[in-house]
């Protein structure tokens, strides 16, 4: 079976010398990728930059990327490549930077721009715009192919992030949703679009259930 795994952090520019990002390490995708080569399926490891889990799995063919908009242009530039399964585990912005402004709300605001913003300009005030979903896209990009996104949340309970994980499935017409996270709990679930529930311990237990359901329809 040929896969394709995204995994680690996206970033956004704010200006030439700073960017926003977050505490994605790259680590479970990596970990996911290590295991189905292990298992002798050929992988593609998309991988964010910034991750700090730099291993390189053996067998595995890494592409690193950088921010969410060139994340997106490898997904594209791949899609006529056959992928039996895209498990999308990276950990791309939510948001994206829409100008940065110098000033008091309610007495003006007015927008500052520089190659690298000077300290002296603040305080600042950042705007931030929702980014655009590249989950929403993987159906048209590779619409053969088992998918399986992340749903990671904070806060709330497991009945409310296997709510979230079910609308993202029908919402984005992936085959699965894996879910995780302090709203979780220890390891994983996978939640199918058939309503099932299945809790996997760690990383390896992840990747055995992923391959399973990945090559059960396929069948």
């Amino acid at each position: 079976m040929r896969i394709l795994i995204t995994a680690g952090p996206s970033w956004e520019p704010i200006d030439r010398v700073r960017r926003l990002t977050n505490f994605s390490t790259g680590t479970l995708g990596t970990a996911l990728a290590r295991e189905a080569a292990r298992r002798g399926h050929q992988v593609v490891l998309m991988r964010g930059e910034a991750a700090t889990c730099r291993e390189h799995p053996r067998d595995v063919e890494l592409v690193e990327f950088g921010g969410s908009a060139e994340l997106g242009r490898q997904l594209e530039l791949h899609q006529g490549t056959v992928f039996h399964a895209v498990w999308h585990a990276a950990a791309v912005a939510d948001f994206r930077p829409g100008g940065l402004f110098a000033g008091e709300p309610g007495s003006g605001l007015r927008p500052v721009e520089a190659g690298k913003v000077a300290s002296r300009e603040g305080p600042l005030w950042l705007r931030l715009d929702p980014a655009p979903k590249l989950i929403e896209k993987l159906r048209d990009w590779f619409p053969r192919a088992w998918l399986a996104g992340w749903k990671y949340e904070v806060e709330g309970g497991r009945e409310r992030l296997l709510g979230l994980a079910r609308e993202q499935l029908v919402r984005c017409r992936t085959d699965a949703c894996v879910v995780n996270g302090p709203a979780w709990g220890e390891g994983f679930g996978v939640v199918t679009r058939e309503g099932a529930v299945e809790p996997c311990s760690d990383a390896g237990e992840l990747a055995g259930v992923l391959l399973r359901l990945a090559t059960g329809a396929g069948s």
